[in-house]
């Protein structure tokens, strides 16, 4: 099966699409053949990590990502695949591909990545207004088009026609694949250790995900001074990429709090010393206003980390259901709450959480289950083309 990945941007530091389709294709096996097209620069060094046929024909210009030499790339690609996978909507990449692959009458669907949550009309009103236009005017008649379009979960597809009105599409439920984690144990938690030593013989609360305003990095600085103020033994850790001045203003927050001796800063952590963060943590945060899945959370699970995240990460349902976390609202208040509930646990409790949240990675979001998922819609659409 050819399958063809059309990506604004491969870089990791974008958050989780470019992962997911990485996992995918590790799941998915040998005789499904991914490639992808994204408006990266040729030059751009995650292009050479990826372990895909890339082409990158970038550098995009301006916010909409326009690329002069995307249309021929496509043009060259979408015939001989059998299906195309869109990754989001508003830009140029996704509405340029969903033309082509009319025209070509090839199958495509669309993966909308969270972009379709309610909660960007209240986080970020300017945008959402020119997103209403680009929704009537491309992204709409998009979707309509497509074979089928992609939620992550049940959540998501519930939230999704709140935002510019209900669309007449086909949709279909694909969890993104995260794999086990690869590697020994043992030695990730000694690497990370060694680079962060004051982290050595702390129970570490664990925030590894982009340094973004919506994903309640404010919050989690400010429950984790009230929470945490009283108890010496606890440390925060905070490993993910950020823009400078949203970084800067959270360092402010950390000295004006006087929690800076309790707060490690990582910037972006890869390979095993990511899973060494995960394997040391004894509780994983994420108190996001928004997020349509969350693979940082479902990693944690696969090393049987128990999460903490709000009711606005949309797999909180499944995390509750299964008792492999606690969930509470997006506020100081309520995430101060639930870091003091788990402070009190037992040392008991905490296996039990512990055992629960690898059960829940087992039975509802290993990668084996959401390859076979994403086949199962894809050669269905093939079938029927």
């Amino acid at each position: 099966m050819q399958v063809l990945h059309v990506i604004r941007s491969c870089d990791p530091r974008g958050g989780g699409p470019i992962e997911a389709i990485r996992q995918l294709a590790r799941a998915c096996g040998y005789e499904w053949n991914f490639s992808v097209v994204c408006t990266d620069p040729p030059d751009a060094p995650w292009i050479a990590e990826l372990e895909l046929e890339t082409a990158a024909v970038g550098p995009a210009r301006g916010r909409y990502g326009y690329a002069p030499g995307l249309r021929a790339e496509l043009r060259r690609r979408i015939p001989d695949a059998d299906a195309v996978v869109i990754h989001g909507l508003w830009l140029y990449p996704d509405h340029l591909a969903a033309r082509l692959c009319r025209s070509a009458r090839v199958p495509y669907l669309v993966y909308v990545h969270g972009m379709l949550d309610p909660a960007f009309r209240r986080l970020f009103p300017l945008r959402h207004a020119a997103k209403t236009i680009s929704w009537h005017l491309f992204d709409r008649k998009m979707l309509e088009g497509a074979a089928a379009v992609l939620f992550t979960c049940e959540e998501e597809r519930r939230l999704a026609p709140q935002s510019f009105g209900p669309f007449r599409a086909r949709t279909e439920i694909v969890p993104y694949a995260v794999g086990e984690p690869p590697g020994d144990a043992a030695q990730q938690r000694e690497k990370f250790y060694q680079r962060f030593p004051e982290c050595r013989g702390r129970r570490l609360v664990l925030y590894l995900s982009r340094l973004h305003p919506k994903k309640g990095c404010d919050l989690l600085i400010r429950a984790f001074a009230q929470a945490m103020s009283d108890d010496a033994r606890f440390h925060l850790v905070m490993a993910g990429p950020g823009v400078a001045d949203w970084v800067a203003t959270l360092k402010r927050l950390v000295a004006t709090l006087q929690v800076g001796s309790r707060i490690t800063w990582t910037g972006m952590l890869t390979g095993d010393l990511k899973w060494g963060a995960f394997r040391s943590a004894e509780v994983f945060v994420l108190p996001s206003h928004q997020e349509n899945y969350g693979i940082a959370v479902v990693e944690a699970l696969a090393c049987s980390v128990p999460v903490l995240i709000t009711d606005r990460v949309n797999i909180w349902k499944e995390i509750e259901t299964d008792g492999a976390g606690l969930v509470c609202a997006d506020t100081v208040d309520s995430f101060t709450g639930i870091l003091r509930q788990w402070k009190g646990l037992t040392e008991e409790d905490r296996v039990a959480y512990r055992s629960a949240a690898h059960r829940c990675y087992v039975t509802r979001f290993n990668s084996r289950a959401a390859a076979s998922r994403f086949q199962e819609v894809v050669n269905d659409i093939v079938a029927r083309r």
